[in-house]
């Protein structure tokens, strides 16, 4: 068993009444998903222990199936879960940031 890191990203912001849902969601206060939000943005950094990292990531959405309304966009490995789950190679690398980013 191993603890994986990933990032949930939501297709949008949660709206007041998702966040009042969210508040009474026990599968949601253990510690393991925790929400983040940014300007016109919403998503859930998360610590799974699993077998895989499919595993992990099956059972952090599962979560999902008690919260309607809210739907995840992408499931991100950004530089550090990529180091921390230790998959960091030459062969997997992040992805570029967008040209914007890089102006």
């Amino acid at each position: 068993m191993r603890n994986w890191r990933f990032t949930l990203h939501l297709q949008g912001p949660l709206t007041p009444e998702q966040s009042n849902t969210l508040d009474g969601l026990d599968s949601f206060s253990d510690g393991r998903i925790n929400l983040v939000t940014g300007p016109g943005t919403a998503e859930f950094w998360c610590s799974f222990d699993a077998e895989t990292l499919t595993k992990a990531i099956a059972d952090a959405l599962s979560r999902f199936e008690d919260f309607p309304g809210v739907f995840v966009r992408s499931v991100e490995l950004d530089e550090i879960a990529l180091e921390d789950n230790g998959m960091a190679t030459p062969a997997v690398l992040p992805a570029p940031p967008p040209l914007a980013d890089a102006l």
